[in-house]
């Protein structure tokens, strides 16, 4: 078996092997290697094991460096999931042991997130989990396996005016109106536009843009899906809180699962959430549930002794975090929209 680093070159090769692989996802697909490195400048290092030419796994890995502070091999950043697939643990332990030998050459962390546990790694750093809604055959089996009352919620923005609009790049303008004044008001640095448009780009056919508007044609709500065979994934969704009674978030969720359903994808991924707190509650609703994320950090040298001074803590709830937000909460928008970016690219998750 040979390991090496993949290359533009072994883009299809790489993208069939994750569309077929039963644990692959939309973030493990290449597009997420070149938007990372046309948004943000971080070089993708995307492992691919190989016997007899035959690819048999993979692990995408981005070599995040933030100055003054240190350097991370990370799978991967912004996105909930990433780590290995392969077609056996050999290959599965190769590769991470490969990835390990480039974090030690580097004096890096090294640092995987699994949709399953990898017991061989440690210890799980998080509490988080992806929610989760398999899907009937088509959206009005989905509609109908609602409760009426929970039935009037989705509908009701139908009546008062509201309408969506599904589609790609051209979308994007009023994607991130809503998106970036959203992220202010939850108090966290927004991502630039241009990470967003690297995502649509390189994405394609596989990306869908959906905007929710008011009958002014105001954008209320707003979010991203990407799309793979197994699963369609929800990285980004927003509404506007003065739009709340109206119920634009409710529509926005609609359309995109009517649009996965319809198109025969099987299964909807609401994104991550913490049990127990107001996004949990919402996806809940639709019927989804909560799978287990497993995030670890490697035993690397750089690791252990960061680890030792305990500094891999993923509490973000704590009171220095919540005053970070609260002083974010009140900069103005345009303050905001230009620092935010800056600051948002060295925030891994």
């Amino acid at each position: 078996m040979q390991i090496r680093i993949a290359t533009y070159a072994d883009r299809d090769k790489w993208d069939d092997y994750v569309i077929n692989h039963p644990e692959g996802t939309a973030y493990h697909l290449f597009a997420w290697q070149e938007a990372v490195e046309q948004a943000y400048g971080f070089k993708g290092i995307y492992l691919l094991a190989e016997t007899e030419s035959k690819l048999c796994g993979v692990l995408p890995l981005i070599d995040f460096r933030i100055p003054l502070v240190g350097r991370a091999i990370i799978s991967l950043p912004y996105c909930d999931v990433g780590g290995v697939l392969a077609d056996c643990h050999n290959t599965e332990q190769a590769l991470t042991n490969f990835a390990c030998s480039i974090a030690e050459g580097n004096h890096a962390d090294i640092k995987l997130r699994s949709t399953r546990p990898l017991p061989s790694f440690g210890q799980n750093r998080t509490n988080k989990v992806s929610m989760m809604l398999d899907l009937p055959d088509n959206s009005d089996v989905l509609m109908n396996n609602f409760k009426s009352k929970f039935r009037l919620k989705i509908k009701k923005p139908k009546r008062d005016g509201l309408t969506v609009t599904l589609g790609n790049m051209e979308l994007l303008d009023d994607f991130y109106s809503v998106f970036a004044r959203n992220m202010r008001h939850l108090g966290s640095p927004v991502h630039s536009r241009l990470w967003f448009s690297a995502v649509v780009s390189a994405y394609g056919e596989k990306a869908r843009v959906a905007v929710v508007y008011m009958p002014d044609r105001t954008p209320a709500a707003a979010g991203i899906i990407l799309l793979h065979p197994s699963r369609v994934s929800n990285p980004w969704a927003s509404s506007l809180r003065q739009y709340n009674n109206m119920r634009p978030n409710m529509l926005l969720y609609w359309a995109f699962l009517a649009f996965t359903t319809d198109n025969r994808y099987r299964q909807f991924d609401f994104g991550r959430s913490t049990p127990g707190e107001g996004t949990y509650s919402f996806k809940e609703q639709w019927g989804a549930r909560p799978q287990l994320l497993y995030w670890y950090d490697l035993p690397t040298e750089a690791t252990r002794k960061k680890a030792s001074k305990g500094k891999f803590s993923q509490n973000n709830s704590s009171p220095k975090r919540q005053l970070v937000a609260s002083l974010w909460q009140k900069l103005p928008q345009s303050g905001t929209d230009w620092l935010g970016p800056k600051v948002r690219k060295y925030i891994s998750l």
